[in-house]
């Protein structure tokens, strides 16, 4: 095989306690990597995409830029979300071959080789897919195998166990950019552009450095966006629940009709068929109005087109 080029792109934000620690060894083992016989790579370049920091992060970039030739800074106007600077770094990759990770090395820099072979051997895609989630707490283990279930439910094809630790070609990367949607889902395009795919199983590293930026809320919503970006199956729900309701509604008021008839003395003169309804149907009206309003925001996001990532200064001119 001919020799390639590689690009690391790595979104930060607020890591000021995790870039000094981690970035040098991430550098010493692409160093290492330029050198391994058993590979055609010639060249590496690590990307960190600042997404709004605010903290010195940006400054700890800088320097990191003017210590190894290897880094470059790219630095975005505010915070955007992990997904959005990803793609920010994805847009600026100019290499035969890149791979996302995160900063904390959470993500086992140990398999990129694998990875790397995985593409010399003809591979578009290799896939970190974590082979252990031991260091999860059983809570986080529990909502995570509980929401894969459920995007299969709903259709949405992923790769169980895989977040961002990913390595794509250049045709796979060219692919992934021709989408323009706002409301980014990145592992959950990368199964719809059918190249050919290698899982590449590692066990992911405790966190030594800093605290995790990905919090609840955060976590939450990019659930959501995972279901309402890639299947309209709870709009179809909503359809069945409602028609389940109306027969249910229909049923109820026959019954109550004849026990008004058979037993008239029996019965609290129209609470039931009053009080009962509106509760059950107020209940589930909210719930479809909800869920309808998040596909009405996503479209509403959409169509007004707004940049999902400005770039605010970069430590390399271009």
């Amino acid at each position: 095989m001919t020799d390639y080029a590689l690009d690391i792109v790595i979104p930060c934000y607020n890591e000021e306690d995790v870039l000094p620690k981690t970035i040098p060894v991430i550098v010493d083992t692409l160093r290492l990597l330029i050198s391994d016989d058993d590979l055609a790579l010639s060249s590496v370049r690590v990307l960190l995409v600042n997404d709004g920091s605010t903290d010195s992060t940006w400054s700890i970039i800088e320097d990191l830029s003017r210590t190894y030739p290897e880094v470059e800074g790219i630095r975005l106007s505010r915070n955007f979300g992990h997904q959005s600077a990803l793609l920010a770094g994805l847009h600026n990759v100019s290499a035969d071959v890149c791979i996302s990770m995160d900063c904390d090395l959470q993500d086992d820099i140990n398999v990129i080789k694998k990875m790397l072979l995985s593409y010399e051997g003809g591979a578009d895609l290799a896939l970190g897919v974590r082979s252990d989630r031991s260091t999860d707490t059983a809570g986080k283990r529990g909502t995570a195998n509980t929401y894969y279930r459920l995007l299969a439910v709903m259709g949405v094809n992923v790769f169980e166990n895989h977040a961002d630790f990913r390595l794509m070609s250049r045709r796979a990367l060219a692919a992934l950019l021709d989408h323009s949607e706002v409301n980014l889902f990145l592992r959950g395009i990368i199964p719809t552009l059918g190249f050919q795919v290698a899982l590449i199983p590692y066990v992911r590293q405790a966190r030594q450095h800093g605290e995790t930026k990905y919090t609840l809320r955060k976590m939450l919503t990019l659930a959501a966006d995972g279901i309402t970006s890639f299947s309209v199956m709870p709009l179809r729900l909503i359809a069945l629940a409602g028609g389940i309701v109306s027969i249910a509604s229909m049923t109820a008021g026959a019954f109550y009709l004849v026990e008004r008839i058979v037993s008239p003395e029996g019965t609290v003169p129209g609470w039931a068929s009053t009080v009962l309804p509106l509760l059950f149907l107020g209940g589930f009206q909210i719930l479809s109005i909800g869920v309808l309003g998040e596909y009405v925001g996503k479209i509403y996001m959409e169509v007004k087109r707004r940049p999902r990532f400005i770039v605010q200064d970069r430590t390399r001119a271009e």
